[in-house]
């Protein structure tokens, strides 16, 4: 794969830099960040050097887009989660599945002939994906075509579909909407849409209301948990724990098992430690943009 970004500036045209600075979360996260308006805004990178979307950035491009092209009648919670699960956040991310042959790109993992598809019979021509499918790296134009999906997904067949039809055929596709290999999709689903409405209310209220699906069951956030065992299954606290210096700090902090604390800065916000950043990066464990601190860093939590 020849694309690559640094910068936003390279995924994102002049007019979506402009909405992500006059977005509120996304100015605060990039200035606080050491970001400048004006100047090239670099994109986050996770231990292995990949670049990835804060979810502040996340929330933001799904807001942007469904407030621009769907009329705000999607979830842009729905989009965020879906994200997370398809890529960790991550525009370079590229799959590929065997059994099909499909290859899908980007943010929202959209395959190219799914986004030819949308353009051919769905009347999406914001963007001429069929001339160049690499644009499909760009984080708004992913979110786009992977918003276009979900919209045609709900209203399949002309019916009006549950956020869990949407969600599953997201997936495996309509025909493996009620199949068990479609399940555990939608139950981590579930995890991830509850931790980024959690840090909605933990950040304050959206700019966009949330349209909402026929019989969804996720259940009223509770607000933001700082503790770790909360946030990750008992098998990653167990990695966590065997981790040798991650054990030392833990211990040292007089932590416990089964309520082990996030660290907090002085506003109270959590943060990764450096030696929990060190250890390969967990599911639903969720970092943003690094500030900054003399020659080092730290990375504040926002899941």
């Amino acid at each position: 794969m020849s694309v690559s970004f640094k910068y936003w500036d390279e995924c994102a045209d002049p007019e979506d830099m402009e909405a992500m600075w006059n977005h509120p979360e996304v100015r605060t996260e990039w200035t606080g960040a050491g970001e400048t308006e004006g100047q090239r805004v670099h994109l986050s990178r996770d231990p292995d050097g990949q670049p990835y979307l804060t979810q502040t950035e996340m929330r933001a491009v799904a807001e942007i887009v469904t407030r621009r092209q769907f009329d705000k009648k999607l979830d842009p919670e729905m989009i965020c989660a879906i994200a997370e699960l398809e890529s960790n956040r991550q525009p370079l991310a590229m799959g590929y599945d065997k059994k099909t042959n499909l290859i899908t790109i980007g943010i929202m993992q959209v395959a190219p002939k799914v986004a030819e598809w949308i353009v051919r019979e769905e009347d999406y021509l914001l963007f001429p994906v069929e001339e160049d499918p690499d644009i499909l790296y760009k984080p708004f134009v992913n979110v786009y075509f992977g918003a276009a999906y979900l919209r045609w997904l709900s209203n399949f067949d002309g019916k009006i579909r549950t956020e869990e039809f949407v969600v599953r055929a997201y997936s495996g596709g309509t025909k493996k909407v009620n199949h068990k290999s479609t399940l555990p999709y939608w139950k981590r689903y579930l995890q991830v849409k509850e931790c980024y409405l959690s840090r909605k209310q933990f950040d304050g209220p959206s700019p966009i209301e949330a349209p909402t699906f026929p019989t969804s069951p996720v259940s009223p956030s509770k607000g933001f948990d700082l503790y770790w065992d909360s946030r990750v299954s008992s098998e990653d606290m167990e990695h966590m724990w065997n981790h040798l210096d991650v054990f030392r700090e833990w211990i040292k902090s007089k932590e416990i098992r089964g309520k082990v604390r996030f660290s907090c800065n002085k506003e109270k916000k959590p943060y990764l430690s450096r030696v929990e950043l060190r250890v390969p990066r967990l599911h639903g464990i969720c970092e943003i943009k690094v500030k900054p601190i003399g020659t080092k860093a730290c990375r504040l939590l926002q899941c």
